[in-house]
Order: structure tokens, then sequence, then C-alpha cells
């Protein structure tokens, strides 16, 4: 196989931290040769850059606040993800968003603090690495009142309807898939959609330590998602749309080093 890029690992989660070696390793020995790494809060956004700046050309980080911690943030705290988005080494804003599922911050904290991280984008004129869940209705008008000023987004992790998909690939945007299209469970919906998904517009990740794909075989004996299983994702959009896992690494590796302007590793 083609390398790949993983779009959206939580490696500053501590059950990645805390093997953190072992984790590259294996992603490498699976042909994932590049990973983005989340930042979801603060401390998460500052240990991303750290790691983007220790492991060159393989990890990147992004800079911003999930709307869970939204309720918290402040102007101070949010001036310092505005100092790590502007780094050389943050490659986007976020992540950033609505979410209308757990509703853990109040939702116009999270609708203040979405904006919030917009302007950064529009400013550094970086990329934003959006998150959205169940929250469309809300979402989507906010993200077309300000699409002409930003530069570029994605929906990472999409779990949403056909509207929902259709209405951000009107607005450009790129869509993130995870393993949850791997899950017979909840993610059936998302088969018939995936071929709707323009070649320039797919990008794919695993949102580890969640969501480990449900077709991997044999089953690892752990729970913990990681970047080496980016492969078992590739392999369901193969079988979604009957390209080749080839052509979907490739084509979702030269989408992914447009839009983060990810430089080709030697």
């Amino acid at each position: 196989m083609k390398t790949l890029i993983d779009i959206g690992a939580n490696l500053c989660h501590d059950s990645l931290m805390k093997r953190l070696d072992d984790v590259l390793e294996h992603a490498q020995q699976h042909n994932v040769t590049r990973m983005i790494v989340t930042g979801s809060d603060m401390a998460s956004s500052e240990q991303a850059l750290l790691l983007a700046q220790q492991y060159k050309n393989l990890l990147f980080a992004t800079s911003g606040i999930h709307p869970h911690h939204a309720g918290t943030v402040t102007k101070e705290n949010f001036s310092v993800i505005a100092d790590l988005a502007k780094h050389a080494d943050s490659c986007a804003v976020g992540e950033t968003g609505l979410d209308f599922n757990r509703d853990f911050s109040p939702r116009p904290d999270q609708e203040r603090v979405f904006e919030q991280h917009i302007e950064l984008a529009i400013e550094t004129g970086k990329p934003l690495f959006l998150h959205e869940r169940d929250a469309f209705s809300r979402f989507h008008p906010i993200i077309k009142q300000y699409r002409d000023q930003i530069s570029d987004a994605v929906v990472h992790c999409f779990t949403g309807e056909k509207e929902a998909l259709y209405a951000y690939l009107d607005l450009d945007l790129h869509i993130g898939i995870t393993g949850w299209l791997c899950d017979e469970r909840r993610g059936q919906h998302l088969l018939p959609l995936i071929a709707e998904i323009p070649n320039n517009r797919l990008m794919i990740e695993t949102d580890a330590p969640y969501l480990l794909p449900r077709n991997i075989r044999p089953k690892p004996k752990s729970r913990t998602n990681e970047p080496a299983f980016l492969p078992w994702i590739v392999q369901k959009i193969s079988e979604c749309t009957g390209e080749t896992i080839e052509q979907i690494a490739e084509q979702t590796t030269r989408t992914t080093e447009a839009f983060f302007r990810l430089n080709k590793p030697a």
C-alpha cells in the first residue's frame, strides 16, 4: 500500500503518550508516515506543538479548544491558543465547532468560542479543523457566513446524514472519515454516502485512541485505537467506492498535503 496520512490522532491522550515511540513505530510499519496531532484544549494544543517540533516531518499539530471545553474559555487562555496557532509548526486552527449531542458546555458558549476560532483562522490564513455532532442546524449557517473568508476547512469525523454532507460539499469543505464507517451498529448510513465525496475533498483519520475500526481481523487485544489502524478505514472506503486501496491512499495523501500545506517527505 502507498503511504497514508492520518489527519486526526489524539496522540496527547495518556493511553498513547505513555507509549508514543511504539505507537509511531507501529504506524510507520503500516505505511502511516505522517500524522496530524489534534489540539483539543490548551494543554493538548501545547503538547501537540511540542511533538510537531520534536518529530519534524512525521507529526504536525493543530491548535484549538473542543466545544466540550468552551464553557471554561476565557480571553486570556484563548490568547494562548492564538499564539500557538500562529506558530509555523501549527498547521490548522481547531479542533473547534459545536457538539449538541452531549452539551458539556452551554450552547451559547460553544457558538462564541467557535466564532473566535473562525476569526483566528481568517487572521492566520490557516485551515479549520472542525467538529460537528448533532448541531448541523446551527453549525452550517455559522460556517456559511464566514466561508468566503476562510482558506479551507475540514469537517473531521463526519458522521452526519446526506443533507449535511451535501451542504458541506456545497461550501467546498473537506470531509474527514474515521472508523465510524466500519461500525455495523451505527455507521451503516455512511456507506452509500462515501462515493458521493469527491476525491479532492476526502481525507482519512483514526481519531485515535477513539473509534477503533470494527473490521480489523484478527481483533486487537486492546480497544485503544491508534494510527496504525488507518488502513482498515481505507479498506472500507475501497469497498464503498469500488476504487482500489492504492488509489484511495494516493488521492487522500495528495488532498491532505494540499489542505494542510505539508512538505512532501524526502
